[in-house]
């Protein structure tokens, strides 16, 4: 999910170190208030956000929350569309039925309710870490109530994020461990009910500091109440692929596990100094000390960053050289930012937003010019 003022909504679905650090994960199903036990040698633990754990017995109908579906007169509630990756909007493309809406988390269903039908289940941090924003007004995003946790596991700075809260439990600033109690699930946020309470859970990369100048420059004068945690301004990985494949390898680091997921789409674009990203997660960028005009951007079909390295292309603006072919317009697959079919396609305005965020090419807007001042007249 990405939470965005909802006017904007149609419109965006359509449109320096070497040395990577070795950080050691364990995932462990737990139950409620069970202390996070780490492996010798481990830096870092991980743990389900709740006290559901049928993710680990393979049991979906039974972890992820369904959707509402009404699809060619047909109404159904499928389970399926609480997973992470294409899994809503379907579309008719010939004989197939496409999932053509992306959804950036896991909607992870609720194992305790009261009498009437509220949700009671805690909510875990996943890993240890530290509170830096809490939204407590439900209606500011269509997240509802969410709180965002920065994690250092040795690799750059990544963000679990907790969304349709009934209350939050904690305030910005906050250390946390693995299980500390951060929140209730609820049903607050955009076209969730109390049948459909859930948690939405999302790992994200961050993408800019500059995102407030990046969002006034694209959506001024709708107001940013989030600032850099906006969730436009965090890049979502398959939280619960992320959870199954460190529960069968603890040595495998999230890096890996991003650069091991499958390619989307490469943007060639005009080198401008080295990418803020590359800063921020140096296991990204390849050869970045060899001269070139341009830098390739490999992303995920989602738009999650996979790899940087320097081009011999000459470009002046960015420009798409590559697209993973899957037998349907890439505007079904690319969440929108690459149009097109086969193994080429174009960015659209969605996708060349997205180039600016990621690669910070882009000039500051103008100021806001101030309302005059209407002087009352004397009586």
């Amino acid at each position: 999910m990405r939470f965005t003022p909802l006017p904007l909504l149609l419109t965006l679905l359509l449109a320096t170190a070497t040395v990577t650090l070795t950080v050691t994960m364990r995932v462990d199903a737990q139950t409620p208030g069970a202390a996070s036990a780490t492996a010798p040698g481990a830096s870092m633990t991980l743990r389900l956000p709740t006290d559901n754990d049928a993710l680990f017995r393979n049991d979906g109908p039974g972890f992820y929350m369904f959707v509402d579906r009404d699809f060619e007169k047909e109404k159904s509630t499928p389970w399926e569309g609480g997973q992470f990756g294409f899994v809503r909007g379907p579309v008719r493309f010939g004989p197939q039925v496409v999932q053509m809406h992306f959804h950036e988390g896991i909607d992870i269903a609720p194992v305790h309710r009261d009498a009437s039908g509220e949700p009671q289940d805690k909510i875990y941090s996943i890993s240890a870490g530290e509170v830096v924003h809490v939204s407590d007004s439900p209606g500011a995003s269509n997240y509802g109530r969410y709180i965002v946790i920065r994690h250092d596991w040795g690799q750059g700075p990544f963000y679990s994020l907790y969304a349709h809260l009934s209350g939050c439990l904690t305030t910005v600033g906050a250390k946390v461990e693995p299980g500390s109690v951060i929140g209730v699930m609820g049903h607050t946020g955009a076209g969730i009910d109390r049948r459909r309470s859930h948690v939405h859970v999302e790992v994200n990369m961050f993408l800019s500091s500059r995102f407030e100048e990046w969002h006034s420059k694209n959506f001024r004068p709708s107001p940013n109440h989030h600032g850099v945690y906006n969730g436009l301004n965090l890049s979502g990985m398959n939280v619960a692929g992320l959870f199954l494949e460190h529960r069968k390898n603890p040595a495998l680091t999230v890096a890996d596990f991003v650069k091991s997921g499958p390619e989307g789409f490469k943007v060639v674009t005009p080198r401008k100094g080295e990418p803020e990203i590359v800063k921020l997660y140096p296991w990204l960028g390849q050869g970045l000390e060899q001269s070139s005009p341009s830098w390739e951007i490999t992303l995920s079909e989602s738009g999650l960053p996979m790899s940087v390295k320097p081009s011999s292309l000459t470009v002046n603006k960015p420009t798409v050289t590559w697209v993973r072919d899957v037998g349907i317009p890439h505007a079904y697959h690319c969440r929108g930012y690459v149009s097109g079919s086969g193994n080429t396609g174009t960015l659209t305005s969605g996708g060349a937003r997205l180039v600016e965020l990621i690669t910070g090419d882009f000039a500051a807007p103008a100021p806001m010019p101030e309302k005059p001042t209407v002087k009352k007249k004397k009586k």
